[in-house]
């Protein structure tokens, strides 16, 4: 039974406390406060430095006071440390989302926000955000980095860009890639003297589609020094990230090869794989495909629009299963991918979708995208969509969609199947049919099928 009415802090509201061994911790990138219940020291407010030291005292300041539940704000990645001493000590610990909680009433503080913090926890409004176990956290932080490298990898393309058209060399105009074979071995080439615009054009493979005349009379400009020099630091500093990409693809293939496999690739091979499609500049350079089918069971890239990237996605923010979401609902919810319905008076007043930063989110959005020629149920449906709602409404239809069938093949480890939709698709070709046939009666026309 939950304990008698008790006044808390400053805060004039009487009610049930649901956690009475609760703590809340107001994080910062040098100093940290926590709040206790008063009955717990006669400091209920402490403060403490941001040194490991300090954490670890703070830890044991928390286990003195009988306290077993901590919430804290996910702020920036200061939290990180601390989450994680906490944890390890044996606290259940409550990351909450900062927009729940940012309404502190009264003159904002460090003190004021830790207790608030504190108040929210013990009463039960509080609701803890997902973080995925330790492996996944680990996959997913070499991820994100890699993902910053490629970021600064396509700004040196970019300077190497630049640098071509302050010399007036148009070589980025009559070839698709600076950065490929034929691009590097002519930049290359430049940088170590040569100016004659024949030999340049002969170092581009035979599969460019440019001519060689083309490509000659593009490689005509003013070869100034400065530009030159800032071609060459741009080129180094770009293959020097393209090292780091690779060594973060082999600590990813590292971390991935010691989860379980739900599969034996033995016994149940790979399928081979239904579309080929030209290689992603920045892809992992291992077999992620195998990697994916392996810890997750399923062949998710059997499924339109999801390619081996975007089930790693899937697989480093939330891990190899679904089961902390009660249902498909609640996943598509999590992904701010569902209609977030606004009622008041019995009237609807918005249903627009919940703005969510999911790195999720966004990489089912773009394979939405991809559908828009894709001869699946999945491309009709996301056809179909987007001239009844617009594009952007599409896509997130359409990415709900992937998010549900992705849910239904990881809960029950059936493969994916196009044949499911052909119901889906012959009702939709009789909704048509009626559709037409309505029309053609209000015009006065009675249609007939054709003879077989």
């Amino acid at each position: 039974m939950p304990s008698k009415p008790e006044r808390k802090g400053t805060w004039s509201t009487t009610t049930y406390i649901l956690q009475p061994n609760a703590a809340g911790v107001d994080i910062g990138a040098t100093e940290i406060y926590i709040a206790v219940p008063p009955d717990r020291d006669s400091r209920s407010v402490r403060s403490f430095r941001t040194f490991t030291a300090d954490l670890k005292a703070a830890a044991e300041w928390l286990k003195q006071c009988r306290i077993d539940s901590v919430a804290m704000e996910s702020t920036g990645v200061y939290w990180i440390p601390f989450f994680q001493i906490l944890e390890a000590a044996g606290f259940k610990v409550f990351l909450v989302n900062a927009r729940h909680v940012k309404n502190v009433p009264g003159r904002k503080s460090d003190v004021a926000d830790c207790q608030w913090l504190q108040y929210l926890h013990s009463v039960g409004l509080l609701r803890a955000s997902f973080r995925p176990e330790q492996a996944v956290c680990a996959v997913r932080s070499i991820l994100r980095h890699r993902e910053s490298l490629v970021q600064i990898a396509t700004i040196h393309v970019q300077h190497m860009q630049k640098a071509l058209d302050q010399m007036n060399l148009q070589l980025h105009h009559v070839i698709s890639d600076i950065t490929g074979v034929s691009g590097i071995a002519i930049i290359e080439a430049i940088l170590n003297g040569e100016r004659d615009p024949v030999v340049l054009s002969q170092m581009c493979d035979k599969r460019v589609k440019a001519s060689r005349q083309t490509i000659a009379a593009a490689l005509v400009g003013d070869y100034r020094r400065e530009h030159l020099f800032t071609l060459r630091q741009s080129l180094h500093a770009y293959r020097q990230c393209q090292d780091l990409i690779g060594a973060c693809d082999r600590e990813i293939e590292q971390h991935l090869a010691t989860f379980d496999s739900k599969v034996d690739l033995q016994a149940t091979p790979l399928p081979k794989p239904k579309d080929r499609h030209k290689p992603r500049r920045n892809q992992m350079k291992f077999d992620l495909r195998a990697h994916m089918y392996r810890v997750y069971g399923v062949d998710l890239t059997a499924v339109p629009g999801i390619d081996a990237l975007t089930a790693h996605v899937l697989f480093a923010e939330i891990g190899p299963d679904l089961s902390q979401f009660t249902s498909a609902a609640a996943f598509v919810s999590w992904l701010g991918l569902c209609p977030d319905n606004r009622i008041s008076g019995g009237k609807l007043l918005s249903v627009k979708t919940r703005v969510v930063k999911s790195r999720v989110a966004k990489a089912l959005r773009m394979a939405a995208q991809s559908l828009h020629r894709s001869q699946s149920y999945l491309g009709s449906y996301y056809r179909r969509m987007r001239t009844r709602l617009g594009t952007p409404k599409a896509i997130t239809a359409a990415a709900h969609k992937l998010a549900r069938v992705i849910y239904h093949l990881l809960t029950t480890g059936q493969s994916y199947e196009e044949s499911v939709f052909a119901r889906c698709e012959a009702l939709h070709q009789q909704r048509l049919e009626n559709r037409i046939r309505r029309q053609a009666r209000d015009l006065g026309f009675d249609l007939v099928r054709p003879p077989t």
